[in-house]
């Protein structure tokens, strides 16, 4: 007789206990089920696997140039991502109570630092950040939430987290030098070449593959903190080759290990935004789209982010909704607006935060322990800023990979009237090096298809809207509106 299959034990879990007193009752450690050892594990293990945010989102805001030819500072931004993190971070802890970790989203700093960047100047740029937190902040606070969400079918959602992550895979292939574009003077139809005349030469590109074997290889192994591990190893890997070696560049950083690696935070960009100057460089119907473009990305990633981790740490009731899920959204929409406002682009809700789960985390206590380790970060500034792009940018690959793994299925390819419009999307955001015309297309391609298959009543009033103001964006240099 065959024994009855039972449901999989939570080792990191405990049966609900009396609270023992204020700290454990205003946290609900012993209520869901954790405890205080568990949660301050639980929020190390979040912030060991994102805390390459540090030096990643420096890297990409960084390499970008605004419409005057002005960078900014690596130090500086370093310092606005770690103070945004720590206090977005703990403000989720504290009045979301959930082990969600919040940082600089990689995907919408693309937007910032390749779209909006460079036809405006830099605080143009984050004021429209500041004013997508805004608009977030109000559709949560409206009760807009619900009818956002179902304007844009789950596949087509799903394609649009896809096109980004494909985009971010494509932004690391560059940065590393691993893929490089052909001069014009070339004279050839292929944008693209795999290094220097189509090999791989130096040391910089080696320490880069490396490193995506190396990044790749824990995560297969599921080693907490994978990504943040392989950047250690091939950083301290790229001290010794270009001691040993003498690389004549590394491009952006050079790894040497700084003279003192403990620095007072530089706050320069701190506050430095205009919220309505973009729109003054790029006209209102623009602007719009941009603004729409960032609270697009970072609205719809954080409810699946948030959902899929509240699901994991059992915070969902039994109809799959999470107690006090507006308020966690509200917060998330703090969180967007205050990336704006200190120049480290759109802060948004971390996947990474499942490691923390793994780990036993259940209530925002875990998030306090990731908050203060963010904070401690922002006096090592020069220790971030010796990270070459080389030995940072395979995370951008793993977190693209993970991007791709957890929403392909989720897309309905048997129906092709949405199958098309994801698949379009995905693909527009790394060829056309814009996650904005990613979005658009699919889209239009969406209204028009489900036009075409007589199903025009399943397309939503808000997509045709939407679909519309595209139409427009695109026939407005032929209309001679630009």
């Amino acid at each position: 007789m065959s024994t009855p299959a039972t449901a999989p034990v939570d080792v990191n879990s405990q049966p609900p206990q009396a609270p023992k007193n204020g700290f454990d009752r205003y946290f609900k450690i012993s209520e869901r089920g954790s405890t205080v050892a568990r949660e301050v594990r639980g929020g190390f293990a979040t912030f060991f696997a994102m805390a390459y945010i540090i030096v990643l989102n420096p890297i990409i805001l960084g390499s970008a140039k605004d419409m005057y030819g002005h960078q900014l500072d690596n130090g500086q931004l370093v310092t606005a991502t770690a103070l945004t993190a720590a206090f977005t971070t703990l403000l989720m802890g504290v009045i979301g109570n959930v082990p969600i970790a919040l940082a600089a989203g990689l995907g919408v700093n693309t937007v910032v630092a390749l779209q909006l960047a460079p036809r405006m100047s830099w605080p143009d740029a984050m004021g429209m950040v500041v004013l997508a937190g805004f608009v977030v902040m109000l559709l949560v606070a409206t009760g807009l939430r619900e009818r956002v969400m179902n304007a844009v079918p789950l596949s087509l959602r799903k394609g649009i987290a896809i096109g980004i992550g494909l985009f971010i895979m494509l932004i690391g292939l560059v940065d590393s030098g691993f893929v490089t574009r052909i001069p014009d003077a070339a004279q050839t139809t292929v944008p693209l070449q795999l290094g220097v005349g189509g090999h791989l030469v130096g040391w910089p590109v080696l320490v880069f593959v490396l490193g995506v074997l190396l990044t790749l290889a824990l995560l297969v192994r599921k080693v907490p903190g994978a990504i943040l591990i392989s950047i250690v190893v091939m950083t301290v890997a790229a001290m010794i080759i270009d001691a040993v070696a003498k690389v004549p560049s590394w491009g952006l950083t050079t790894p040497k290990w700084p003279g003192n690696p403990v620095s007072t935070p530089d706050f320069g960009l701190v506050g430095e935004v205009s919220l309505f100057g973009g729109f003054e460089k790029v006209g209102i119907l623009t602007g719009i789209l941009f603004v729409f473009t960032v609270l697009l990305s970072c609205f719809f990633d954080a409810m699946g982010t948030i959902m899929g981790i509240s699901d994991e740490a059992h915070l969902t009731d039994d109809k799959g909704q999470m107690p006090g899920m507006n308020k966690v959204l509200f917060i998330d929409g703090i969180a967007v607006a205050a990336g704006g406002a200190s120049s480290s682009s759109a802060t948004t809700c971390f996947v990474e935060s499942t490691a923390g789960v793994g780990e036993g985390a259940r209530t925002g206590f875990a998030n306090v322990v990731t908050g203060g380790l963010f904070a401690v970060a922002l006096f090592l500034t020069p220790i971030a800023t010796m990270v070459p792009s080389q030995a940072a940018t395979p995370a951008l690959l793993a977190v693209g990979f993970m991007i791709l793994a957890g929403g392909i299925r989720a897309i309905d390819w048997g129906d092709w009237t949405i199958a098309i419009p994801a698949f379009v999307t995905m693909l527009m955001m790394p060829f056309t090096y814009s996650i904005t015309n990613g979005i658009g297309m699919g889209f239009i391609t969406f209204t028009v298809l489900r036009v075409v298959a007589g199903r025009a009543k399943e397309v939503p009033a808000a997509m045709y809207a939407v679909s519309a103001v595209f139409v427009f964006y695109y026939l407005m240099p032929s209309l001679g509106l630009t």
